[in-house]
């Protein structure tokens, strides 16, 4: 039956491009790019354009990463008055970083500006040999712009409820920030974030990136590649060619351009000709969870450092309330002068009163040893925590992050300052005996010499080993490949990790497993393919269900790759692939080049269950599609009677 121009053949519907007058498509340039209306104009019939418009789902996207970029302030952005004085000028930086090609590529920004739906207010960093990915990134400016000696805790939560916000939208994060509270703000960000399983970077400079000669555009530039193209789950602090873990570094120099530094910790990245990677010093989530934010800090701790002669009047002023909790900076190993009973009494009686008290050394490096001295054991017995090697900022807001939980018992307040919660504090139980037998075996065999050329050897052979496992469903081989180091995270050439393959092969069993020693569900595939989407694709709603529980997510999915798959399952009729779709969280109502929604197209392929169950979930029965035809218009075209009692009711 043919009604206005509309046909039904065979179960496909055609619209004859010379049933439709001009004003089909008046106004819709509104909606859809000239392209696609040119499109529109030139194909034979708007089902074959529909149809031939959709190519196979994985081989869609490209290698790119988006950062959210957020300026808080700091020397690294700042620029000079008309008296010379370095200021920092609202709406300025991001105004001048498009114009520096180190840091914005405009001719490639300029060609992407031709495809639907690409934000203009994104940034593109140049093509690197660094990283083999493009980095695109948005600035968010703070509205007032803070000097760092001004931020509080309640900067803190600003900040990481801005990125929380976010959190799904980007696959990294980096934070501008001036340099003399730096280390506070990462130790604040990475008790505040549990469970984070993307990279944030917090970082500034010595001289405004503006200048000729500045440490601003390297910090700046690094730190946008780590964010994102490295898996490090961590909250971070670049600087001098240096990534460091948050809670472990220290501002060490108030002029030089290595104002950084991690005394008791190993850099998880040093930038020379190549970036140098450490993943084992990466700290990698051990538990099935989503990412959260705790945002809330208590005010109420305070840094004591001990001195020679130190009255115990100081020291019963500073532990009184609203004091909730003192970090107490002491000699050497953990000591404060053993003949002062009257010190001794002040931090007794604090703590008999609830006063958490956290001993940690004056020194830079090293830790407390409690038990190693006589003033030591005293203060055990006195209730004191060890800090064991945290720095004063790791300390100071670990106090502060865990008096505000407020669900605790002071036990448990007592027994999680002591414990490694983020990777900022080393006790003996964080060495682990390393079987090194395949290591050593492999050594002797290729006789290698190298240690460099021994790890590159050690990764692929473990790597190689432990997709072999997977492969055969060897849950045993798996485990003792990841306990003997192999790398959880490792990507091959298609981008494609050992939680991909695992995946691919439906066992569950081992995914769980993976996903408490370190797997990243947000790491993608070079053609854009996250695990969870490759969970869907294999129609495996108990791996959905298990990745969703780690915080897997669609939001970084291309919207095209998206629409797509959910308009193919649309037009084959696949309620179960819709539902699993949803269940992974997809919007039901996402549109193509077209504007044709999923009930577009399930209307078009006269398919009236999923009709029904997309109308059943909330999909919009007005979205009009570039001809500005609603499904209901379709289905009355069509003389869908079915569809159209649906879509009517």
């Amino acid at each position: 039956m043919n009604t206005n121009g509309v046909s039904s053949e065979n179960g496909r519907e055609i619209i004859q491009n010379g049933s439709h007058s001009s004003a089909d498509f008046n106004g819709a340039a509104a909606g859809a790019s000239a392209k696609v209306l040119a499109n529109v104009k030139k194909s034979r019939s708007f089902m074959e354009l529909s149809v031939s418009s959709t190519h196979s789902v994985k081989s869609l996207g490209r290698n790119e990463r988006t950062v959210l970029v957020i300026y808080t302030g700091g020397t690294i952005g700042m620029v000079n008055n008309r008296e010379g004085v370095l200021i920092p000028q609202k709406g300025a930086f991001e105004n001048l970083i498009r114009g520096y090609p180190q840091l914005h590529d405009t001719a490639y920004w300029r060609q992407r500006l031709t495809e639907t739906g690409f934000q203009t207010s994104f940034l593109v960093l140049p093509e690197t040999k660094d990283l083999d990915l493009r980095v695109f990134y948005k600035i968010y400016e703070y509205e007032n712009l803070l000097d760092s000696s001004n931020m509080t805790e309640k900067e803190w939560v600003q900040i990481a409820e801005d990125i929380m916000k976010n959190y799904d939208q980007y696959d990294g994060f980096v934070v501008l920030h001036g340099t003399d509270t730096l280390s506070y703000t990462a130790s604040a960000l990475s008790f505040m974030f549990e469970n984070i399983g993307k990279c944030i970077v917090l970082t500034g400079s010595q001289i405004p990136i503006f200048e000729p000669r500045s440490d601003g555009s390297d910090n700046f530039v690094s730190s946008l590649l780590i964010a994102g193209g490295l898996n490090i789950p961590e909250v971070t602090l670049f600087f001098g060619s240096k990534l460091f873990r948050g809670n472990r570094a220290r501002k060490i120099s108030a002029n030089n351009l290595y104002a950084f530094d991690s005394p008791n910790c190993v850099p998880l990245v040093e930038v020379g000709l190549e970036f140098q990677l450490n993943k084992k010093a990466i700290f990698k989530p051990k538990v099935i969870e989503k990412c959260r934010l705790h945002a809330k800090m208590s005010k109420n701790v305070g840094l004591l450092r001990i001195f020679p002669s130190i009255s115990s009047s100081v020291i019963k002023a500073f532990v009184q309330p609203p004091i909730e909790g003192v970090v107490l900076e002491s000699y050497g190993a953990g000591n404060i002068p053993s003949n002062r009973e009257d010190i001794f009494e002040e931090i007794r009686e604090a703590v008999k009163r609830g006063v958490i008290v956290v001993n940690i050394t004056q020194c830079a490096t090293g830790a407390v040893a409690s038990p190693r001295y006589e003033t030591g054991r005293l203060l055990a017995k006195c209730g004191v925590v060890s800090g064991y090697d945290m720095t004063p900022e790791a300390a100071l807001t670990k106090l502060s992050y865990v008096l505000s939980k407020t669900e605790l018992s002071y036990q448990e307040k007592i027994e999680m300052m002591s414990t490694n919660i983020r990777g900022e504090l080393t006790t003996a139980s964080s060495f682990a005996v390393e079987d090194n037998t395949l290591i050593d075996a492999l050594a002797t065999s290729l006789n290698i010499q190298s240690p460099t050329v021994l790890v590159e050897v050690t990764e692929k052979v473990f790597g190689a080993l432990l997709l072999y496992a997977i492969e055969r469903h060897d849950e045993v081989s798996v485990k003792k490949m990841l306990d003997m180091g192999a790398d959880v995270n490792g990507q091959n050439s298609e981008g494609k990790t050992p939680l991909h393959e695992a995946i691919l092969r439906g066992n569950t069993t081992i995914v769980e497993y993976m996903l408490k020693h370190g797997a990243n569900v947000h790491l993608k595939t070079r053609c854009g393919e996250p695990p969870l989407l490759m969970a869907v694709h294999q129609d495996d709603p108990a791996m959905i269900e298990l990745l969703l529980k780690c915080g897997a997510n669609l939001s970084s999915v291309e919207t095209k790759t998206l629409s797509e798959m959910i308009s193919l399952a649309a037009r084959r009729g696949s309620v179960h692939k819709l539902k699993l779709l949803k269940m992974a969280g997809a919007s039901l109502d996402v549109v193509d080049e077209m504007l044709q929604s999923p009930l577009h197209k399930a209307v078009l392929s006269n398919n009236p269950a999923v009709v029904q169950f997309l109308v059943d979930n909330g999909a919009s029965k007005e979205a009009k599609d570039v001809l500005h035809y609603t499904p209901l218009d379709y289905a009355r075209k069509l003389n869908y009677q079915n569809i159209e009692r649906i879509l009517g009711d």
